[in-house]
This record gives C-alpha cells, structure tokens and sequence, in this order.
C-alpha cells in the first residue's frame, strides 16, 4: 500500500487549499473524491462574494483553477470514493472501491449534501423531475416550469439562475419572507419570470412517467396543486460523516467536533471545511478552515519526524 504524508478526503474549497498547502510543504499528499473537484462551491453558477473576483467567478471554474494550483505544487488528485477509514492504527488506513491507502495524517473535507424533503413522490422522481443543482439540470427546463423550494440564499440565487432558461420559476417557502440576503431578493422580487407561493410546504411530488405538479399545504391547512415540470429543493444541507460515525468525536448536530485549530479528538486526524461548521458555510471560510488544517498537519508530521 501507498503511504502518503498527508491524504486529504474530498476536493471542494477546503480540500482543495488543503491540498496546496500540504503539496506546497514539500508533502506526498493526496486527495480523493468519488466526484468532479469544488464540492457544493462548484454547482454555484456565479459566486460574488469570493475574495479576488470583482466580478465574481464560478463555482465550478474556481474549482479547476485550485486544482490545477494543488496539482502544480505537487498533490495528486484521484477520483476514487473512500468506503471506510481506519483511524485505531498509524498510519491510518484509506480504502476505496479501488486501492487502499496508509496516511501518515488525515484532513477530512467531506463536505455536506443537500437535505431532501422526504415527501412521498421526491425519491422517484430524483434525477427524472426533481433536483438539488439548478447549474448541473437547468437547461434540461428549457421554457417551462419550475417550482424551487426554499428561501434562503441558495434558494434565490439558483431560482434567479433557472429563469434564463424556464419560462416560470415558482418559489414555494414555508416563511412569509425570505432569509435570503437583501441584495439578492431586490434582484429576485425585480425579475418578472419568478412568482412567490408563501407560508406553504410541499407535501407531494406529483407524476406518472415525468413529474408534472406538486402539492402543497399552507399554514391554513389548505391544499392545492401546482402544475410544474420540475422541482428544485434548496432547504438545507446535512453533513457528510458517515465515514467516521462511531470513530470522530461529532457535535450535537451531527459535525465534525474540531478545535480551533481543526484537529478532531485523534491525533493527526483533522477536519475542515462544512463537515466540520455548521455556523457559515461558505466558500471563504472553508478555503481558511483548510488552510489550518494543512498547516497542522504539517506541524504533526514535524513532530512525528
């Protein structure tokens, strides 16, 4: 088996400036992702907010630049899905449905995954109606109508993004207003292809072959039907632990447990990025959190020399 100084689990914002910081040390590092590399970062159609880009950059295209800046340095990138970890020997063990692996230190980056609605009709539909990337299906919505659940930021920002492509864009939330910040709902509430249904949840996603309306219920307890050919569901996101359930110390609602210098309760095991914050989730504080995290490690692998 490969021994690596530093294996890095997951390739969005955080693993990704893991991976510069750690190949950058002069470390055999390696990173691993079942998937493309930017994690949630990279099904944002255009981030305004990252540091550097005036303009704004997309999520998918800051992905490749930090890739091709880990790669540079050194880190090799695999797209291999980690299936269990092995954290009570040194060096820890990685296996995925291909090699196994031996890391002299762990950062894991893993991310979190868009919570479902868990209605009846949503699982059948996944993939074939219903989705959680309005960037990777939203030209599949060409001229027609959508319904996107949620109210916060994502929800906005991807509902505004669907517009250049649907005729409608239908955002049903269970509040009377938005969470989403100020900029993005006087941009939302301006633009003339997206309607409001308010204080309403879903309740079922509506079908035979294709989706083709969902139910929904009001405050009131009234019912009715919206026709729609799609449904994009924005209403959270749940930490990606399952790899170290029952083997990583886990907050109360169910992250990673760090300190502040991102080292979980076993040493040379740490963590970043929004497996580990469940407070601000974004972009910037993952790069931040993975940064930390890189630099820790090196500072194990020194003492451990």
């Amino acid at each position: 088996m490969e021994v690596f100084d530093v294996i890095i689990i997951g390739a969005g914002t955080a693993g990704l400036t893991a991976g510069i910081y750690a190949a950058r040390a002069k470390r055999k590092t390696l990173i691993l992702d079942k998937k493309r590399p930017g994690g949630q970062a990279a099904t944002t159609d255009e981030m305004e907010n990252y540091p550097g880009f005036p303009d704004g950059v997309g999520g998918y295209a800051l992905a490749e630049q930090m890739s091709t800046q880990a790669t540079r340095f050194g880190a090799e990138i695999a797209y291999e899905e980690v299936i269990s970890l092995k954290l009570d020997t040194w060096p820890f063990l990685v296996k995925t449905y291909g090699p196994t692996y031996k890391a002299k230190t762990l950062v894991l980056c893993t991310g979190t995954s868009s919570r479902k609605l868990g209605v009846p009709g949503e699982a059948k539909f996944i993939g074939h109606g219903v989705s959680f990337c309005a960037t990777c299906d939203g030209y599949f919505y060409k001229d027609k109508t959508v319904v996107v659940v949620g109210g916060g930021d994502s929800a906005v920002e991807e509902g505004m993004y669907l517009t250049r492509f649907c005729q409608k864009v239908i955002v049903v939330h269970r509040r009377d207003e938005l969470r989403a910040g100020p900029i993005l709902q006087e941009r939302a509430f301006a633009n003339e292809k997206m309607a409001w249904v308010w204080d309403s949840v879903v309740t079922e996603v509506l079908g035979d072959d294709n989706l083709h309306g969902v139910r929904v219920r009001n405050k009131a307890g009234e019912e009715r039907v919206i026709d729609c050919d799609g449904m994009f569901v924005y209403i959270g996101l749940d930490p990606n632990v399952s790899l170290v359930k029952g083997k990583l110390e886990l907050t109360e609602d169910g992250y990673i447990k760090t300190d502040k210098r991102q080292r979980t309760n076993i040493p040379g095991v740490f963590a970043a990025g929004d497996c580990q914050d469940s407070s601000y989730r974004q972009a910037v504080t993952a790069a931040g959190t993975g940064c930390m995290a890189a630099i820790d490690a090196e500072r194990y692998l020194q003492a451990s020399e």
